[in-house]
């Protein structure tokens, strides 16, 4: 488990050197595997740990730099998957309904689920596009959307627009900008600031329950 995480913790801070070792080893087929990615970061709540706005960022410059991507293949493809995903997610959701919050596994960390569900709460359908941005909750608010039996149309309709508003400006940000040499050169530290300002709102709501509890205190 530890082995895992830490190469997956490698991936994610060298994510642009892995992806130009995939392109070179897969070719085409790298397509496939950056679809699934996606598909399963923001359709299953099992994988909320896989890279997200790094990886449409490391893929844009990929396509820049190496131009052995197309660009607007990405796009159209990275779009799919995290609507595809989205969907999945709200269905299975949907599916099992309230009892999910009685199920202990080892799998499917409930605390996470409460949160994403007070996250919900206070949002409603805007925090379907809100937790798009925001890594964990990206993976938990579509199933607890399915959950609360948010209407069909209504999902639907914020889950296109979140993704769009997510997958291209990421990605052409990594396109246009991934390839500065300023930027190259220090990738790994661009990384972890892109993690960081996508895991803000989680610290900042952390820390604003944490005062909260101890006002009432």
């Amino acid at each position: 488990m530890f082995l895992f995480i830490g190469q997956l913790i490698d991936f994610i801070l060298h994510i642009d050197d892995h992806l130009l070792e995939m392109v070179n080893q897969y070719g085409n087929l790298v397509y496939i595997i950056l679809f699934l990615i996606v598909f399963a970061e923001t359709g299953l709540v099992v994988t909320p740990i896989l890279p997200g706005d790094s990886l449409l960022f490391a893929a844009g410059a990929l396509a820049a730099s190496a131009q052995k991507l197309d660009i607007v293949l990405l796009i159209i493809l990275f779009f799919v998957a995290a609507v595809l995903g989205n969907t999945v997610n709200y269905a299975i959701g949907r599916y099992f309904g309230p009892r999910i919050f009685q199920i202990k596994s080892r799998w499917i960390k409930t605390e996470y689920l409460e949160r994403t569900k007070a996250f919900y709460d206070k949002y409603g359908a805007m925090a379907v596009v809100l937790s798009r941005f925001v890594p964990i909750m990206r993976s938990f608010v579509p199933f607890v959307a399915g959950v609360g039996q948010m209407s069909w149309g209504s999902y639907m309709f914020y889950t296109i627009f979140s993704a769009f508003i997510w997958v291209v400006p990421i990605t052409l940000l990594g396109y246009w900008f991934g390839n500065v040499p300023v930027v190259k050169d220090n990738f790994s530290l661009v990384v972890l600031g892109v993690i960081g300002i996508s895991v803000l709102p989680i610290v900042f709501q952390a820390v604003k329950g944490y005062f909260s509890k101890k006002k009432e205190a």
